[in-house]
């Protein structure tokens, strides 16, 4: 058996090579000026990875936005909007706006931002470059957040921030097919901070070496971080009401998450001393269907259970269902290392 996996390794191995030589080159002609960048008069903040799945973007991105307006600066997010009918065109929400958003149009991740953040406006829509050309004036952002960005070259930055999984295991580091890399370690020549996300979840030993391999290829000065995801509080679904993290400790619960690493949120709720007796998984974006659903709550009601699921997945739910039973666990980000520094690279790139 390890026989053949070596040679299915050796097969792939081309295919990999190809796969890196295509995003090496194209990086170096945007690099040095070969293929025209779109450069606008307002600082850009990319958030992205090397990584397929997630890598906590999301939760980072939402600390950043929040960072941002506790010094009174306004905040435009450019979004792909995953899934949603207005990926091929571009729509916009404004944060604090809680109701008649549709996840179809947008998809979740634009709708969970919205509805945690008051001032922000969320543009989604696959051209990044050019929604922020036509949204500019009327919003006139402070700071623009570049959401998935490493990749999107077309748009210039001031800051690269990549985030890496300190959960995910050292030997998938490696370009697909072979491995869970859409880009090789080269990219990281463009990075300004690097966040080891989920460091709080990880062995030392693990999260070490991650840095030590991250480093070699990291550009002299570049800033690193280590964050991890604090529950805030578990929220009715039908009532939006908050109740306390510790109601969990020793309650049945039934875990539903279309996400893209849901052992890690799986992992969370059974730390905060939860007995969870069931996990549904679907696939990450996935959007929930009502008989899907209801056969999740009927089994709860059995087993005198709560269903619980991440604030991603409550924005698709919603539109299926409100029973009493659905609960929802709201995350924060929290920094173990290194948040002065990344506040002061962050505020440094506002000035500009």
């Amino acid at each position: 058996m390890i026989a053949l996996s070596k040679i299915f390794q050796y097969l792939l191995m081309p295919l990999a090579f190809l796969w890196e030589a295509y995003y090496r080159v194209r990086r170096f002609f945007y690099t040095y000026g070969y293929l025209d960048q779109n450069i606008f008069q307002v600082p850009i903040v990319s958030i992205g990875n090397l990584t397929f799945g997630g890598t906590g973007k999301t939760p980072f991105t939402l600390w950043l936005s929040e960072f941002y307006a506790r010094h009174d600066l306004k905040i435009m997010i450019l979004m792909r909007g995953y899934k949603g009918k207005l990926e091929k065109s571009s729509g916009i929400l404004r944060g604090g706006r809680k109701l008649g958003y549709n996840p179809f149009d947008y998809g979740d991740e634009p709708l969970l931002l919205a509805r945690r953040l008051e001032q922000a406006s969320i543009v989604v829509g696959r051209n990044r470059s050019e929604n922020l050309r036509y949204y500019f004036a009327n919003e006139k952002p402070d700071v623009v957040l570049l959401d998935d960005g490493h990749q999107h070259l077309k748009l210039y930055r001031d800051i690269n921030i990549v985030l890496f999984d300190a959960l995910m295991p050292i030997d998938r580091y490696k370009v697909a097919p072979l491995g869970y890399m859409r880009e090789g370690f080269s990219a990281l020549k463009a990075a300004d901070l690097v966040v080891i996300g989920r460091a709080d979840q990880a062995l030392r030993e693990n999260i070490d070496e991650l840095k030590v391999l991250v480093k070699k290829f990291s550009p002299p000065g570049t800033v690193f971080a280590e964050i991890g995801y604090r529950p805030t509080g578990v929220f009715n679904a039908r009532t939006s009401v908050k109740e306390d993290i510790q109601t969990l400790q020793g309650r049945k619960v039934i875990c539903l998450a279309g996400i893209a690493s849901p052992v890690s949120f799986y992992a969370l709720v059974e730390s905060l001393g939860a007995d969870l007796i069931e996990r549904h998984t679907f696939p990450d974006h996935h959007y929930f269907t009502g008989e899907e659903v209801k056969e999740i709550i009927d089994q709860a009601k059995e087993r005198d259970a709560l269903v619980l699921t991440t604030e991603k997945d409550m924005v698709k739910l919603r539109r299926v269902s409100d029973d009493e039973a659905i609960h929802y666990l709201e995350i924060n980000v929290v920094f173990l290392d290194g948040a002065k520094e990344t506040e002061a690279l962050l505020l440094k790139a506002a000035k500009k």
